[in-house]
């Protein structure tokens, strides 16, 4: 390509030569010495350009005949640049969008800095904390489309049945075992359910008290003979729930996959091998130890407690909030170590001679721990003022630490609460009469516009991580 010189536009020339700018159709003609103000921009290379190749790395298309240099931009954020060359001020309107100017002002090589002092704080604050609104519209899509795919893995699965014997039959039974609400039926099995875990709690725990216990002519505690029937028929139903569910799970590969299920499961294993180990026991007493291994399996029975969470959004919600909150809970842990390794050195190196529990730094990371949490047993405190000093700043710090993550782990329980609640809606709403009827109500429409803009959001990312084209910072000169 030919090269075409540019008289009158180099900054050896007059600098009452004026270049014509046209930005998304709108036209303005801007004096040459105004742009060499501030060389460093878009339209301040401009000038030094001597060749239509390196005019064409500034801007969008070039007009030979009228010297117009075209900008594919949007022209109603152009006044801004515009009123940036003439007063070396930028300012940014309160109904403008903050990410969007941004990116307009990068484009033109304008740097933040010169926004003015009236716009810059508040510029600032809106695009590193954006508005809570806008979280919760985002987490609402959000919540629209985690749902919407759930509602097409329930339907799909519920759909097997329509190739299995009895299908009709097992769908219905299904629907009111792992949906509590979905029927009558399903609510008095729900309800049945939580009694008699909630009774496996208490009489363990009543379980005990000495008032309760029993003492053979051998001096070996026994359970009560009440406690065990209350047992024996927890563990049956439970049994029986458990054998049930998967008889009519329209996937056996992957009933156990299922994080409830092996709640299910781990609820009763417990039992089953406490009676295997005795029965071994008493066939071989050269195995006695084993009863030791029977002992801590019964401890296990507390952990019934979790088979609520079938039957609780609150609970579910919060298991979900867990598993996807691991890096704020390792922040939080790492903060918390940070902070005890710290505090308990300095206790040490205060207390060692004053305090004997505080003599050792294993001592004071116990003490650090429990000072960082707020827990305060108050088995070991420091004595001097130095000590005191310390640990009133390890609690302060504690408190700041422990603090910090709540907002986000909140947000998300808050997130995967309002999730279940319309996957449980939408559940509750189906209609599988002699067959697969009709999908539950579900806004299409933002579920495609979440889908959408999240492909566009990647897309934007991936440019992000590369070099671009237009950088001003590699254009030549």
């Amino acid at each position: 390509m030919p090269e075409h010189s540019l008289e009158g536009f180099s900054p050896t020339h007059s600098e009452d030569n004026e270049i014509s700018i046209n930005v998304g159709g709108f036209k303005k003609k801007l004096r040459s010495n105004t742009l060499l103000r501030f060389p460093e921009t878009r339209l301040g290379k401009l000038l030094s350009c001597h060749s239509k190749e390196s005019i064409l790395e500034l801007c969008d298309d070039y007009d030979d005949a009228q010297n117009e240099f075209y900008f594919d931009r949007n022209p109603e954020l152009f006044p801004y640049v515009l009123h940036f060359y003439n007063t070396g001020k930028l300012h940014v309107m309160g109904e403008l969008c903050v990410f969007s100017f941004s990116q307009e002002i990068e484009y033109w090589g304008i740097n933040e800095f010169f926004i003015d002092s009236c716009c810059s704080y508040s510029y600032h604050g809106r695009k590193m904390e954006p508005d809570q609104e806008k979280w919760e519209e985002q987490s609402d899509r959000e919540s629209t489309s985690s749902s919407f795919d759930e509602i097409l893995a329930f339907y799909n699965d519920a759909a097997k049945f329509d190739r299995q014997p009895f299908g009709n039959i097992r769908r219905q039974l299904w629907l009111a075992l792992d949906n509590p609400g979905y029927s009558v039926l399903s609510r008095i099995f729900s309800i049945l359910s939580i009694v008699v875990v909630l009774g496996s709690i208490v009489t363990m725990c009543l379980n005990s008290l000495p008032d309760f216990q029993l003492v053979d002519s051998y001096g070996k505690v026994e359970e009560d003979p009440r406690f065990e029937i209350v047992e024996h028929f927890g563990i049956a139903w439970f049994t029986f729930e458990l054998v049930a569910r998967f008889a009519v799970a329209p996937d056996f590969l992957k009933f156990f996959k299922h994080a409830l299920n092996l709640i299910d499961l781990m609820s009763i294993l417990p039992f089953y091998i406490t009676l295997i180990v005795n029965l071994v026991v008493e066939s071989s007493p050269a195995l006695a130890n084993l009863g030791r291994v029977a002992q801590v399996l019964r401890l296990m029975r507390i952990f019934r407690i979790l088979k609520l969470a079938r039957h609780s959004t609150g609970l579910r919600s919060l298991g979900a909030t867990l598993k996807y909150s691991y890096r704020e809970v390792g922040l939080l842990l790492l903060y918390l170590s940070v902070g005890i390794s710290i505090f308990s050195v300095v206790a040490y190196t205060i207390e060692k001679e004053e305090n004997e529990g505080l003599a050792t730094i294993p001592a004071c990371w116990w003490w650090a721990t429990v000072s960082m949490t707020t827990v305060g047993y108050g088995d070991v405190v420091p004595g001097t003022t130095a000590g005191k000093l310390t640990a009133s700043a390890c609690i302060l710090a504690g408190i700041l630490v422990v603090v910090l993550p709540i907002t986000l782990i909140f947000n998300k329980f808050s997130h995967f609460y309002r999730r279940q609640k319309q996957l449980e809606s939408a559940m509750r709403s189906c209609d599988f009469g002699d067959g697969m009827k009709e999908v539950p109500p579900v806004n299409l429409r933002d579920y495609y516009a979440y889908k959408v803009k999240s492909l566009m959001a990647s897309f934007t990312n991936l440019s992000r991580s590369t070099p671009s084209e237009l950088s001003l910072n590699d254009s030549p000169h």
